[in-house]
């Protein structure tokens, strides 16, 4: 059961990061979740990349584990 936990961990990271990423290059002033970090464009990008790698990271894993448990 933990593994379905860290992997839907995963993929939330995975999906805030892809939708803030994207609102981010369309529209450069808005910053959506991380409008409170101080950087501007440069560190709100680079934390939505981070979030939908980190993201992909902790799912894959996650999943591969699952299997490899069986459950």
């Amino acid at each position: 059961m933990k593994y379905g936990l860290y992997q839907a961990l995963g993929m939330v990271l995975l999906v805030l990061g892809a939708q803030g990423a994207i609102r981010q290059l369309v529209d450069h002033d808005n910053a959506g979740l991380l409008g409170w970090l101080p950087g501007g464009f440069a560190a709100s990008i680079t934390v939505y990349v981070l979030a939908v790698v980190i993201g992909a990271v902790i799912a894959g894993r996650a999943h591969d584990a699952r299997k490899a448990t069986g459950n």
